[in-house]
């Protein structure tokens, strides 16, 4: 099998998994658009949202998942 097959089929199975963890448990994780350091400006017109801290948090579990399919490869 190619690698890069490979890598797509993992990548779908982590994105099924995280679709069934938020469809079953998206009410718990109301927390995560909403930690500080997530800059957030509503004006009349106007919305802008920058979830820095959500970024970085999602950076780092990212980071230890492929870490640890590395890890048993």
């Amino acid at each position: 099998m190619n690698q890069i097959a490979k890598y797509f089929i993992i990548i779908g199975i982590i994105l099924v998994a995280i679709g069934i963890i938020i469809y079953f448990a998206g009410n718990k994780l109301s927390w995560l658009g909403r930690l500080p350091g997530d800059i957030r400006i509503e004006k009349e017109n106007l919305k802008i949202y920058f979830p820095f801290t959500t970024m970085i948090l999602i950076s780092i579990i990212l980071t230890l998942v492929i870490k640890l399919f590395q890890l048993f490869k």
